[in-house]
């Protein structure tokens, strides 16, 4: 009889700002349910899910810091720890764009480079989209993966932590 194989535990922050969806993209992960009422984060809200990566088990402990468009210092102090972080901006605010390419340099700065995702949330609203391609591909060519996804309807949300799983746990983008 073989001995169980030990569980992965690796955490991973989520980043944005105000009302961009974090929240709701953890829900749709871990609980597999939307809501239209609007919750405010205040400082961190814990989740966790375990997945399974080639064979392995892996819990990711997702913590979904509080949106503020003032992204204080001691929030950075949360980052401490994570192995990855996923980075969400809403499709509808191009400034929440550019507030997730700031955070994004934060969170190297503060813990150095591991893998993240962006986000680009809402597409379930794509007709009112703010954040266009060319935004996008020129992310891309700097060889950032960009994943556009929808809370509302799991169009793209557990494909993103699976792959992001993958990430921390094999090193590698499969």
């Amino acid at each position: 009889m073989s001995e169980p194989q030990p569980v992965l535990q690796k955490k991973v922050c989520m980043l944005g700002a105000y009302a961009v969806g974090k929240t709701s993209l953890v829900a749709r992960f871990v609980k597999s349910i939307f809501s239209e009422k609007y919750q405010t984060t205040v400082g961190v809200k814990i989740d966790k899910k375990t997945v399974r990566i080639e064979g392995q088990k892996l819990t990711l402990i997702l913590w979904d810091l509080a949106g503020e468009d003032d992204f204080y210092q001691v929030r950075m102090s949360y980052l401490r720890g994570s192995s990855a972080y996923l980075l969400v901006a809403d499709g509808t605010r191009r400034a929440s764009l550019d507030k997730a390419l700031e955070l994004q340099q934060k969170a190297e700065s503060e813990i150095g480079k591991v893998p993240f995702i962006l986000l680009i949330n809402k597409l379930d609203l794509i007709n009112e989209w703010e954040v266009k391609d060319p935004d996008l591909a020129a992310l891309s060519e700097k060889g950032w993966q960009v994943v556009a996804t929808s809370a509302k309807t799991g169009v793209g949300v557990n494909e993103t932590f699976q792959a992001l799983g993958q990430r921390v746990t094999t090193g590698r983008d499969d």
